[in-house]
């Protein structure tokens, strides 16, 4: 996986490698395996896509590993709270969990000091695009009319998916800068994530919502919402047919947010590579499969070697996107 930051007439292209068979090589000195229960910390509420695939990890973890796999949703501060319980615990192997994006946004917003040279990266878990979803009565048709209206009628339309300053408002500002617009030309009414977001979108609160593809797809499904564009470079396999930013706009703008399983900073090499080689064999199993297309995603896989180097990349595609629009501290 490769990311590309750009902004302004740059862009921000991710490509995603999806795991189709064999598995790395690992080391004799991966034997290391827990004695006692693991807590595995999820910085976001329960019900939502990081926990769903975080919970189902865990289970199968513990299925491999044979003590339980103790799933606790630490919420609050944006991210903050649930990254620094992470970050901050013992590395001993007994507290890992789910280091989402927001270790590439927090710092730059502000919300903390915290980085990714704070964790361990072990896995990545999955791969999330945004979108740009409208109301079934919208009258724009196709991201073209919708830019088209943003361009003259700067700040008459609306949008939300997440906090300010959050993944999916980054997907939208960023994605307005890429096109030469200014980044609040579509005004950001914040949310407390895509779920309520999305429901705002259905009552006509807002006029644009720009969440993951996969948590809205049940809604494009039924025909409440309407999707216009997907924000990455290769179509979504339960939606082909949305039209894709990497060929629709000029900048060739994407935007995807992710999923690790992470450790504290610190962790010994033995045991950050006896999980690595755990999950890099359980997303090659027929359940693990089954279940990331019943979300409608694609089993995604990547060394813990080039998860960090990816990281490393997000963080500075994402610091140049914020500094962009204005929202850097």
């Amino acid at each position: 996986m490769t990311l590309f930051a750009k902004t302004g007439a740059r862009a921000c292209a991710l490509s995603v490698i999806a795991i189709i068979g064999g598995g790395a090589a690992f080391a004799q000195s991966c034997d290391w395996t827990p004695e006692r229960a693991v807590t595995y910390v999820v910085p976001w509420g329960a019900g939502g896509g990081t926990d769903a695939n975080s919970r189902m990890l865990a289970s199968m973890l513990e299925q491999k590993m044979g003590v339980p796999f103790n799933v606790v949703n630490r919420t609050g501060g944006n991210g903050v709270t649930g990254h620094s319980a992470i970050a901050m615990a013992a590395p001993d192997g007994y507290t890992v969990g789910a280091v989402t994006v927001e270790i590439n946004t927090m710092h730059w917003v502000g919300l903390t000091d915290l980085t990714y040279n704070d964790i361990t990266p072990i896995a990545l878990v999955d791969i999330v695009p945004s979108s740009v979803l409208v109301g079934k009565d919208s009258p724009f048709k196709s991201l073209d009319e919708l830019m088209a209206h943003a361009r003259e009628n700067p700040g008459n339309l609306t949008a939300s998916g997440t906090s300010l300053g959050g993944i999916w408002h980054l997907a939208l500002a960023g994605m307005l800068n890429a096109e030469g617009m200014d980044p609040e030309a579509i005004r950001w009414i914040p949310s407390q994530g895509a779920a309520p977001a999305l429901q705002e979108l259905i009552a006509g609160g807002v006029d644009v919502a720009t969440p993951a593809l996969s948590e809205g797809k049940a809604l494009v499904d039924s025909g409440e919402v309407r999707a216009l564009a997907y924000m990455h470079n290769s179509p979504m396999a339960a939606l082909p047919d949305v039209p894709l930013t990497s060929e629709a706009l000029d900048s060739g703008w994407t935007l995807a947010a992710y999923i690790t399983m992470s450790g504290p900073g610190g962790m010994p090499e033995n045991i950050a590579c006896s999980y690595e080689q755990a999950v890099a064999e359980i997303v090659q199993t027929p359940e693990w499969a089954e279940f990331k297309a019943s979300r409608g995603a694609d089993v995604v896989s990547m060394s813990a070697a080039d998860l960090t180097a990816f990281m490393e990349a997000q963080d500075a595609a994402l610091g140049d996107t914020i500094k962009a629009v204005g929202l850097a501290q």
